[in-house]
């Protein structure tokens, strides 16, 4: 095996994995000490979440916003940037959408579905641009920008619905029937599988889902098969040396947010057209931020971040279900440690990779 290859796999899928253990492990103490058996809690967590349709259903229908955020906050980090801003860019993409909806009522499906996608997408885009833009013409912070933005988006969104939302609620209008994504049980009973379908129908899981694929797909090949992907790898990996060989880091960092941005506007349109069909204030409940971790567990690659997407799916659902048994804060801690043990561990599995076969 080559070192290449080696460190390939230490780096990209033994770490990760490694993570998620110690973190199920460190998670089964803390249960233990509130007097729960770690074995049960766990087999209930994953057993209610991964053994029925249902439980399918509501780990996809999480996973699904996730990995559209995982996917905009790991392009920026491919091109070397860091997006904090998925969680308002998430927002003011649902908005975009709702809006696109409710302003042509009477539009058919062919066009008021993919003109909410559009809107939903060129919403996150617009407002991670600023992001992009202020960090290529005046060198200021992304971290910063992307941060604030997040409550620029908020005061944006709060005031647009105190004109949009129905009285004494926080929610728009319904939207029109041809908006609406098409539901995952209704796509898979027009494949003929009305089993499966029964037992997902209860679960808000629905097309967006294919969006999240198609859109890892498009991703990767974008970096690996595109010339501009190319170079926005070689811009994250040293600007200098980018610069040197003639490539416009400006341009690239530009880029990585309006497509970071459109992947999470994207992440809106799970909720917004395909579940609860209207905009309801504080609806991403921190998908943008959870983003973060999925695409520093997924190694910011498009296959891992849908892997990581899922498994935090899965532990949203599950601490719902576990409630009972231990306070549902134990996903927050399963996430935290996750994360704490992927960043220890990966300069001991980077030294690994490096040492040479004797």
């Amino acid at each position: 095996m080559s070192a290449r290859t080696r460190a390939f796999l230490l780096e990209s899928i033994a770490a990760p994995l490694a993570s998620v253990a110690f973190a199920l492990v460190a998670g089964g103490v803390l249960i233990l000490i509130a007097g729960k058996n770690p074995l049960s809690v766990y087999a209930l967590l994953f057993g209610e979440t991964l053994g029925s349709a249902y439980g399918i259903g509501q780990m996809l229908a999480k996973a699904t916003p996730l990995a559209l955020t995982g996917l905009s906050v790991a392009v920026c980090f491919r091109a070397g940037l860091f997006n904090v801003g998925a969680e308002g860019q998430m927002t003011i993409g649902g908005l975009c959408a709702a809006m696109a909806g409710l302003a042509f009522p009477h539009a058919p499906a062919w066009v008021l579905l993919p003109l909410g996608l559009a809107a939903a997408a060129a919403g996150g885009a617009a407002t991670a641009s600023l992001a992009g833009w202020l960090k290529s013409t005046r060198g200021v912070h992304e971290v910063i920008t992307t941060l604030m933005t997040n409550f620029i988006a908020a005061a944006i969104a709060g005031e647009l619905m105190g004109r949009l939302a129905v009285a004494a609620t926080v929610r728009t209008e319904t939207l029109p029937e041809a908006a609406w994504l098409p539901r995952l049980a209704d796509l898979l009973a027009g494949v003929g599988l009305s089993g499966l379908a029964a037992g997902v129908r209860a679960s808000p899981a629905n097309a967006a889902l294919f969006l999240a694929i198609a859109s890892a797909v498009g991703i990767a090949f974008f970096l690996q098969r595109t010339r501009a992907g190319f170079e926005l790898r070689v811009a994250g990996a040293s600007p200098a040396a980018a610069a040197t060989a003639g490539v416009e880091v400006a341009r690239t960092t530009r880029l990585a947010f309006l497509i970071g941005g459109a992947l999470a506007g994207l992440a809106g349109t799970s909720y917004v057209l395909g579940h609860k069909h209207h905009y309801e204030t504080g609806f991403a409940a921190g998908a943008g931020f959870v983003g973060i971790a999925v695409a520093l567990l997924g190694r910011n690659h498009p296959g891992g971040v849908l892997l990581a997407a899922l498994l935090f799916g899965t532990l949203a659902h599950g601490g719902l279900v576990v409630n009972a048994e231990v306070s549902s804060e134990i996903v927050t801690v399963l996430q935290a440690l996750v994360i704490l043990f992927l960043i220890g561990s990966l300069p001991a599995f980077q030294a690994l990779a490096r040492r040479r076969p004797a």
